[in-house]
């Protein structure tokens, strides 16, 4: 290990080409100092939030909260998924499907509860996992978030002029137009995409709580648009529907496709309710964390499952399964109805509002994971300034908006949402694992390898479940092996939860039924893991490596030159009265 955190008289890793290339030749060492370096609560409070200079306005409550969760969560994405789902996989029981990835989302959202409350800083699942696991773990998942944040942005916002396009009758090539030099997917300009998600930056940049305001009346718009749509297919449908396809030879009944059918249709429809976990960043600036951040994450969520399993009711109602358009099911289901051919472009007006909020919710939320990640040094501080006059940070959510919307000009929403989604999926897996760790092991007092080797043998199983899940053919031995991989999960967890006693108790509010609670979260999020294609993979696989390069190559060498001057010295116990301190 080096003696001196400075190289050559006081100068920074980065003061000149010969000092760096000194510097990297130290990387092993500095590697193994930084890469596991664990902050603690108090620092990430004080110290670390310091380095944006100005702090964030504590300005939000938990109804802020819940209509910044309902619009990140509730957008356009709901109207083609639910279809389908509902087409291809589950049925009229795509309302079932919507339970179980609700409850799923729920879960997970505890985990995410816990850390917002004990932590209320800015940086959401970054600064949860750099408190447990580490710097490099952090920065990994953390990039991996940032770049499914601007991608889904991106996809998003050409989604918009789609919708908007449709509710008036006109399409795409009247928004867009082709460059013929440039391959396809990637020479279909879309200003208007451009100039939405520049507005949207302009709003985000003023104001966290003029944002708010502009998302709950976004929002207030949309759920006004869901409820219309549930109450026209309660109205016109027929409860036949529920049981009764249209063709005889397809399968029959509530459940035509039995429970596979609606697991994977879980599986499908989980990404509806991704967005929640934009709210858990807006924590730096609640006014009462203890009691505003639980109503807020959870109750978005709730209502966001009642929303959805009545609008997945009233669709199969609508038509039977086999004539629903897997595409646009609400629109083609009412425009092929003569006179209601109208309710499709309320449909269309309503998606678009719903695709704003999300935008909205998203930008937030990205722009403050960038900034913690500016605070920690492992990217350039520049990102983690607050501006004076308006306390948000502005430096991140400009550059950010200006990444999307580069994006959002030329490339093919396809294109796009083959690349989002494992990064969300994965980074709610490292979050309940996290908690767990957090809970059964305090640093210096007890032993980690007993909640390590858990924790590894848990997912293991997780994985053996939905390897045989998604290979092994039909019948008896696949659910012999099924039943035994899950009966050997819930042993794992019994037998953790008997030997194994908890570290420390949350002081302010708790994930409930521990570890039962994240257990269930890790391997719903294995599950759906599984359920995604190989590009996912490759995307994860390429934007991992990536994040690696750049960490190897600045970020390790940053960190280090900052615990050399003391903006990284993490101290080894929490101080709970420091904390309630600062948030006071």
């Amino acid at each position: 290990m080096e003696a001196h955190y400075r190289n050559h008289g006081g100068d920074t890793s980065f003061s000149s080409l010969r000092v760096y290339l000194n510097s990297l030749s130290d990387t092993p060492s500095r590697f193994s100092r930084r890469a596991i370096s664990v902050s603690t609560s108090y620092d990430e409070m004080s110290r670390v939030r310091a380095v944006s200079g100005e702090q964030m306005r504590r300005t939000l409550r938990w109804y802020d909260l819940v209509g910044l969760g309902i619009g990140g969560m509730i957008g356009a994405g709901v109207f083609v998924t639910t279809g389908r789902a509902s087409r291809l996989f589950a049925g009229p029981s795509i309302v079932v499907s919507y339970a179980i990835a609700g409850l799923c989302a729920l879960l997970s959202a505890f985990c995410y509860t816990e850390f917002a409350v004990h932590l209320p800083v800015a940086g959401g699942a970054f600064s949860y996992i750099r408190i447990t696991f580490g710097e490099f773990p952090a920065f990994i998942t953390g990039a991996n978030l940032i770049m499914d944040y601007v991608m889904s942005n991106a996809a998003v916002s050409r989604g918009f002029t789609a919708y908007l396009g449709s509710a008036f009758g006109l399409s795409t090539s009247q928004w867009r137009f082709v460059v013929s030099g440039l391959p396809n997917g990637f020479n279909e300009i879309d200003p208007v995409a451009v100039l939405v998600v520049l507005a949207v930056t302009f709003i985000i940049c003023c104001s966290t709580r003029e944002s708010s305001k502009v998302n709950m009346v976004l929002t207030a718009l949309h759920i006004a648009f869901i409820v219309f749509v549930i109450v026209m297919g309660f109205w016109k449908g027929d409860k036949k529907n529920l049981t009764r396809p249209a063709d005889p030879e397809n399968p029959s009944g509530f459940f035509p496709f039995g429970a596979s059918g609606v697991f994977n249709g879980a599986a499908m429809v989980y990404l509806s309710y991704i967005g929640y976990d934009a709210v858990s960043t807006m924590a730096e600036e609640v006014k009462d964390p203890v009691k505003d951040i639980p109503m807020g994450i959870s109750g978005s969520v709730a209502i966001v499952i009642v929303l959805y399993c009545l609008m997945a009711v009233s669709m199969s109602m609508l038509l039977p399964y086999d004539l629903i358009d897997p595409e646009a099911p609400y629109s083609a289901a009412f425009s092929k109805s003569e006179g209601w051919e109208w309710v499709s472009k309320v449909v269309g007006i309503g998606a678009s509002f719903g695709i704003l909020t999300s935008l909205l919710v998203a930008m937030l939320g990205q722009a403050r994971y960038m900034c913690v990640i500016g605070r920690s040094r492992v990217v350039p501080t520049w990102f983690a300034k607050v501006h004076p006059k308006t306390s948000t940070p502005v430096n991140a959510s400009a550059f950010l908006g200006i990444f999307t919307a580069a994006l959002a000009l030329f490339t093919d929403l396809n294109v796009l949402l083959n690349l989002v989604s494992i990064g969300t999926l994965f980074v709610f897996y490292m979050v309940a694992n996290a908690v767990i760790f957090r809970r059964y092991v305090a640093v210096r007092y007890t032993k980690p390898w007993p909640t390590l080797s858990f924790l590894c043998l848990f997912s293991i199983t997780s994985i053996v479940f939905t390897l045989v899940w998604k290979l092994a053919p039909s019948g008896s031995p696949k659910w012999f092996m099924l039943g035994a991989s899950g009966v050997a999960a819930i042993v794992i967890v019994q037998i953790f939860h008997c030997v194994v006693p908890q570290a420390r108790t949350p002081e302010f509010w708790g994930v409930p039924l521990m570890p039962w609670t994240p257990c269930v979260s890790i391997f719903l999020n294995i599950f759906l893991l599984g359920s995604l294609d190989a590009p996912s993979y490759i995307r994860f696989g390429f934007f991992s490596g990536l994040a690696v390069l750049v960490y190897v190559f600045y970020s390790v060498h940053a960190s280090y030159d900052a615990e050399g001057d003391g903006s990284l010295d993490f101290k080894d116990v929490e101080s709970l009265e420091g904390i309630n301190r600062i948030l006071s």
